[in-house]
């Protein structure tokens, strides 16, 4: 593939992008029309978050799209003081796990959550988000 053809839409993904073509760049698409979306196995009916295209548990390539909707249950966060490379200027801030049932979410909770209003088993929703320099992410909210 030369590289003007190459598909680099997943480097709008995140405040630091580290992967810049994949083959769920229509992940980006759904961020866009502000949707999250995971993938599911049209064979198996494995579903997967963050969107895989291809399926581990039957090795197979026929994914289908979902929405993440509704309210998923939080499992467990951490507030975190010191960041990987990238994220040093975001700091502090929240990562979380999601549990929607068939699959679970791992992100950030948005910012305007306060530490007392945090508590394991909440329910809360995920929503897309867009950045001050327009990349594009997601964020837990309270549901």
């Amino acid at each position: 593939m030369a590289k003007k053809d190459m598909d680099l839409r997943f480097g709008k993904f995140g405040t630091v992008s580290f992967t810049f073509t994949t083959k769920v760049n229509d992940f980006m698409n759904g961020l866009e029309q502000g949707k999250v979306s995971g993938t599911r196995c049209k064979d198996c009916g494995k579903v997967y978050f963050p969107p895989r295209a291809d399926c581990y548990n039957c090795l197979g390539s026929n994914m289908e799209w979902f929405d993440v909707t509704g309210k998923g249950k939080l499992l467990t966060y951490s507030k975190l003081e010191y960041a990987p490379v990238g994220f040093e200027n975001d700091l502090p801030y929240s990562i979380a796990l999601l549990d929607f049932g068939d699959y679970k979410v791992f992100g950030r909770l948005a910012s305007d959550i306060t530490d007392d209003e945090i508590k394991v088993g909440m329910e809360m929703k995920v929503v897309a988000n867009e950045l001050p320099n327009g990349q594009l992410n997601y964020v837990f909210q309270k549901a």
